[in-house]
């Protein structure tokens, strides 16, 4: 098996790959300092597995894992971070990671991880499991709305979009040639069909806490 560590921290990179020589017996092991030199590494050895540390000169472990999803290069990502904030998390997902440990627990958890991911499986690493957790929620809630807005006339999407631009009904009538009416006729509709309560604030109040939700309208 050949294995790629990354990390600034040269210290630490020699626990992990004494860890990894007494684990894997016969086990080549690639070391790098900078995501550059990783990039660079993944690219000519094609490690079944990259460790990569988050933070790192040159390039870093988020850079280092979009760069190989790019590519296509078939490697397992675990990203190891001194970091608990969801967003990194989502990211790092985004870009094709299969497993993520907190460094301060990589010696105790690395090697579950490293046997997952090679079975194409997730690994969160337990001290990351609330922040995915929240991630996995947000996500399950997005795709529940985006479902909610595939339900729209097209007279209703288009009115949406153009609440969403700031425009008022009387506006939106204009752009629209069609009367104030039927624009308050859209908007109640729209407030039926995404489950929102019938106050006159109701549609602006959610267009303002889903405003990365709604940039998924262009794609309807």
């Amino acid at each position: 098996m050949k294995l790629l560590i990354a990390d600034d921290h040269p210290i630490f990179r020699k626990g992990l790959k004494d860890l990894l020589i007494d684990t894997y017996p016969g086990v080549e092991i690639i070391e790098c300092s900078t995501g550059l030199e990783a990039w660079n590494k993944i690219e000519e050895h094609k490690p079944q597995v990259s460790i990569l540390d988050i933070n790192m000169p040159e390039m870093n472990g988020l850079e280092v894992t979009k760069k190989i999803r790019l590519n296509r290069i078939n490697t397992k990502v675990i990203i190891l971070t001194m970091y608990k904030e969801k967003e990194m998390i989502r990211k790092a997902m985004i870009e094709g990671a299969s497993g993520f440990v907190l460094k301060d627990f990589a010696v105790n958890e690395l090697m579950d991880c490293i046997q997952k991911v090679r079975d194409n499986k997730k690994y969160i690493g337990p001290a990351l499991q609330n922040a995915y957790n929240e991630i996995t929620f947000e996500d399950k809630k997005k795709q529940e709305m985006l479902e909610k807005l595939k339900n729209l006339s097209q007279g209703e999407l288009k009115t949406l979009k153009l609440v969403n631009n700031n425009k008022t009904s009387k506006e939106i009538a204009e752009l629209l040639f069609l009367s104030e009416k039927t624009i308050e006729n859209y908007r109640s509709k729209i407030c039926q069909k995404l489950g929102l309560p019938p106050r006159n604030n109701s549609l602006v109040l959610w267009i303002n806490e889903n405003k990365e939700l709604l940039s998924a309208l262009n794609e309807f």
